[in-house]
């Protein structure tokens, strides 16, 4: 690989704010001016903040759960429900 033409690559811990669950791994994300986290290993990792990880997708826990994100599901509700004559 040529040096200097990828992103760097770092570990990153990834928060699901749903159900605050967090796992770490490595990422080229952009990690500047993050909040960081001390991990099970003692040391600071930057936060990503994600609203729907494996941990509450209703794919991966079976269950239906319905995260609401800025109004979304009624803005749906009024646009699509019927209305009474």
């Amino acid at each position: 690989m040529k040096p200097g033409v990828h992103p760097e690559y770092r570990p990153v811990i990834f928060l699901d704010t749903s159900t605050n669950h967090g796992f770490l791994t490595r990422s080229s994300i952009d990690t500047k001016g993050r909040e960081t986290m001390k991990w099970e290993d003692g040391r600071d990792y930057p936060v990503v903040k994600v609203e729907v990880s494996s941990e509450s997708h209703s794919y991966y826990t079976g269950k239906h759960k319905i995260v609401d994100t800025a109004g979304r599901v009624e803005k749906f509700k009024r646009r699509y429900t019927k209305k009474p004559k």
